[in-house]
């Protein structure tokens, strides 16, 4: 399998229980998570030799981070201590019509503080497939978008495939200072994670006006993103329906060789946790590509990984190629004896 790197923070998550009110919530709920260490752990279940870059403060909670990622076969070898403070997320998890929302506590954090990099070894990319990042990174400080535009260019340099998912939060920084930076880091990108939304707030490309499908209406936004990036050969996103914030129908789209590819629409009848969805995706695109498996069962593979983490509590999915394909292959979710 295929040797990668990531970039990112890692967050504690306090959730809500369902129907609860964050302000009135006598208990919550922990996990360990952050979208490229959510990555990260999603392909090493994959069987891929994963590396995480990030710092943690030296307390318990930052040794708890590095024991969860041990657990799940993530090297840490590349995870510093600095910094006083572990970022944190705080979830009120929504039912039925009332959407999920999310209060950020991650200012000072430790990678948030950091101003210059500490990977700074020149053979740290030998030998690797991948390096992935997202655009939430980047969204920390004016020092991690220098940290994060240099480590995509020490990566291309040796070789190396980047993987950028725009990932946009608005809680952390505004559509023009987003697209700034992300006009710095996509001369850099080969793979890129991105849909409709994307391509107009932040590319600044104009809206397709009556598109006739939605096929067409995709395959525009990924032909006039290459086109402003010839360098990016991969785009993949997903398309969701929401019924409810306990139901959803989920499918997915990958722009590949100058066609588009999609998979089946995915209903999900009950969800159990969407955040780390979109991660979870991620890692059964990027396992697909780096195995170099056919368009239309990457995409599905892709999608149904996504689909499996939304029946799981806690942010990443740790789970077997063997389940996921086991999963998009059955037709029911009866009892497997």
């Amino acid at each position: 399998m295929g040797k990668v790197v990531t970039l990112g923070e890692i967050l504690i998550r306090y959730s809500t229980e369902k129907g609860q009110h964050l302000e009135d919530s006598s208990r919550l709920f922990f996990h360990y998570g952050g979208s490229e260490a959510n990555v990260s752990i999603g392909l090493s279940g994959l069987s891929h030799d994963v590396s995480l870059l990030s710092v943690v403060p030296k307390n318990p909670l930052g040794q708890g981070a590095l024991q969860h990622f041990h657990k799940y076969g993530v090297a840490t070898s590349d995870v510093y201590y600095f910094g006083d403070r572990l970022g944190a997320y705080f979830v009120e998890v929504g039912a039925g019509p009332r959407a999920t929302s999310v209060v950020y506590d991650r200012k000072h954090s430790s990678l948030a503080e950091l101003r210059e990099t500490m990977w700074a070894d020149d053979t740290m990319f030998d030998g690797v497939d991948l390096f992935h990042v997202s655009g939430i990174t980047p969204a920390l400080s004016e020092d991690l978008v220098t940290i994060t535009c240099n480590l995509m260019k020490r990566a291309k340099e040796r070789g190396v495939t980047v993987s950028f998912d725009s990932n946009y939060r608005a809680k952390l920084w505004s559509l023009e200072k987003a697209s700034n930076v992300y006009k710095k880091v996509l001369p850099f990108v080969d793979i890129f994670s991105a849909g409709k939304l994307d391509a107009i707030n932040l590319l600044g490309i104009t809206p397709l006006e009556d598109a006739a499908s939605l096929v067409d209406e995709l395959t525009y936004y990924s032909q006039k993103i290459q086109e402003m990036y010839p360098n990016i050969s991969v785009i993949y996103s997903t398309t969701r329906d929401v019924i409810s914030t306990d139901e959803n129908y989920l499918q997915g789209n990958l722009w590949f060789d100058g066609h588009l590819y999609q998979s089946r629409n995915f209903h999900i009848p009950y969800i159990v946790d969407r955040i780390g969805g979109g991660d979870a995706f991620s890692s059964g695109m990027l396992h697909r590509l780096l195995t170099q498996d056919d368009p239309q069962h990457s995409i599905e593979f892709a999608t149904g990984m996504s689909v499996l983490k939304h029946t799981y509590s806690g942010d990443s999915l740790y789970i077997s190629k063997d389940e996921v394909e086991q999963f998009i292959n059955s037709d029911s979710s009866k009892i497997n004896r």
